[in-house]
């Protein structure tokens, strides 16, 4: 039916946006005193036809960005953008950064071909000292090659519907500059334990760090990049007490801003079942799956603030944790999480095909436990996939509240999950690993990782902590504010709020606690909001329509929680 591809879009932060979107600091735990930020409007040309004016950081699909239509199969999009140098940019090196691009850019600075980057979910950076100028045409060509499912894609598809949504092509996070010392700090790796920290600076030798705490500054020196941070009764974060640790580093004439949070993370059997402990103590993580889709900007919420509402409208109903659902968000959102207190459990993004009936029809009857060790043998799409796993670890490794990483979701691109572990392992030793989310288990992996659709949660002992890492998918419509009123997506579906919300509570008070009690550790219900078709969020896709009852929500959580101790 033609009526059944009428798609309804609304805008609830973008309504009346003008100016420059996204202004705000794009890399929270390295602030320098230095931003210039090219978000705005650019100059756009798909596939070489007509030059447009679209809205940077937001996708060219997206309402947001001024150009909301599909870009193809193969898009090749050319972005262009003139700006005078800032003042102040006169000396010094300066560098140029792009949140993420999706999927392989190239990059000229007044003709001068500043390099190439592949993969849609990363940050990277030119040094363009010798390529600016007082007036500048700064030029990004942008290749979206998805149906080859090489690169890390998610959950784009170009026949979107179900749980496959619109895809995204071009710029989606920030574009900025800053100006930094000929020797300046290029990263920061920062180790906590139980006393303390340990700060590494890369690109710069001695200096002085000074960590502010409850009691005062205290300053401790940076030695062959290296300082060792050590605090007396140091203040644990949690989401209960989401206490940050801020410190400035100084090395020579570069100065960085940034923070750290102390937290322990741990498996140990207690009451004769292996549970997750944060902090030395059991503790239940109580999630949500998060998708990161946004009705009016796709994959880039309209303001940035946009990440800080999900959060604390899931946290206003008890909620403590997030996964983050195959897809690596711009820094603002750990930020946030971090100064908040909501747990991530971040997924890897996948690669490589999906099969339907292997991905999901075979494991949904029950066949779980398939070795991978000869999935997806391509060489190139498996180089690009840990490419992309080392890209995010690195990328993310200092915030505190990603505390679990997912490297694969219901056989999607799995492959070698065994040595893939240990891979993973091998970068980060100090956050929990889920191996294989869903099914298709067996190789190694900190947790037993279940999803449950369609039948009742019974999951059996195991020998190491049980995680229902999906569950539950109930779909409730609220009129007027679904984004298709005729395609509906979800694993039980209810006409009415009272009825939903009481099947949810229901599932919880039957299914859940019951479990808890039995070793069951953390939980990820599906979801925060809806996501296209797929209805089956606690918020509706537009923000606009909580679909349960806080109050509610707060007590069942108090109850859950009340199980573990």
């Amino acid at each position: 039916m033609k009526q059944e591809k009428t798609i309804h879009l609304y805008t609830p932060e973008g309504e009346g946006l003008c100016g420059m979107p996204w202004e705000v600091y794009p890399r929270p735990q390295m602030v320098r005193d230095s931003f210039f930020c090219l978000n705005g409007e650019w100059a756009f040309s798909e596939g070489g036809g007509a030059w447009e004016t679209i809205r940077v950081p937001f996708a060219p699909e997206s309402l947001l960005s001024g150009i909301c239509r599909d870009m193809g199969e193969h898009p090749r999009l050319v972005y262009r953008k003139r700006f005078a140098r800032p003042e102040g940019f006169s000396d010094g090196r300066v560098l140029l950064h792009f949140g993420a691009v999706d999927q392989v850019a190239e990059v000229t600075l007044n003709g001068v071909y500043l390099g190439r980057h592949e993969g849609g979910y990363e940050a990277f950076f030119f040094d363009v000292t010798d390529a600016l100028a007082d007036d500048n045409l700064l030029e990004v060509k942008v290749e979206d090659n998805l149906p080859d499912h090489v690169l890390p894609w998610g959950k784009q598809r170009r026949d979107r519907g179900g749980m496959w949504y619109t895809p995204v092509s071009g710029i989606w996070q920030t574009v900025w500059m800053e100006r930094v010392p000929e020797a300046y700090v290029r990263s920061l790796t920062i180790k906590t334990n139980a006393l303390g920290a340990v700060i590494t600076a890369d690109g710069v030798s001695d200096g002085t760090v000074t960590v502010t705490t409850p009691e005062g500054e205290k300053p401790f020196a940076l030695v062959g990049g290296r300082a060792e941070v050590t605090l007396d009764a140091p203040r644990m974060w949690s989401p209960e007490d989401p206490y940050l640790y801020r410190f400035a580093l100084v090395a020579g004439e570069d100065r960085v801003d940034s923070y750290f949070a102390i937290r322990t993370l741990d498996i140990r059997e207690v009451g004769g079942v292996p549970r997750l402990c944060l902090n030395g103590k059991p503790y239940f993580f109580h999630g949500l799956l998060d998708q990161g889709y946004y009705s009016d900007g796709i994959y880039t919420p309209a303001t940035p603030d946009g990440y800080e509402k999900d959060i604390l409208a899931m946290k206003a109903l008890g909620f403590n944790t997030l996964r983050k659902h195959i897809k690596v968000e711009p820094q603002q959102f750990y930020y946030d999480c971090d100064r908040y207190g909501m747990v991530v459990f971040q997924d890897m993004v996948n690669n490589g095909d999906y099969s339907f009936f292997r991905d999901t029809a075979l494991p949904t009857v029950g066949l779980k436990r398939l070795s991978d060790k000869w999935l997806h043998r391509d060489k190139a799409t498996r180089e690009a996939f840990v490419c992309g796993m080392e890209a995010t670890v690195k990328q993310l490794y200092n915030h505190p509240s990603i505390c679990y990483w997912t490297i694969f979701n219901e056989g999607w691109g799995q492959f070698d999950s065994e040595n893939v572990y240990h891979a993973l392992r091998a970068l980060d030793d100090s956050r929990f690993i889920d191996t294989a989310s869903g099914w298709f288990s067996g190789a190694a992996s900190d947790v037993d990782s279940e999803h449950v659709y369609f039948k009742p949660v019974k999951l059996k002992h195991a020998d190491k902590p049980m995680v229902l890492s999906e569950f539950g998918g109930y779909s409730y419509k609220p009129e007027g504010h679904v984004f298709n009123p005729y395609k509906t997506y979800g694993y039980r579906f209810f006409k009415e709020q009272r009825a939903f919300e009481d099947a949810l509570v229901s599932l919880y008070e039957n299914e859940i606690i019951p479990a808890v009690k039995k070793g069951l550790c953390a939980t990820v219900y599906t979801q925060v909001s809806d996501v296209e078709d797929e209805t089956n969020g606690l918020l509706s896709y537009d923000r606009r329509v909580t679909k349960v009852d806080p109050a509610r929500m707060q007590a069942l959580a108090e109850k859950i929680y009340r199980e573990i101790q």
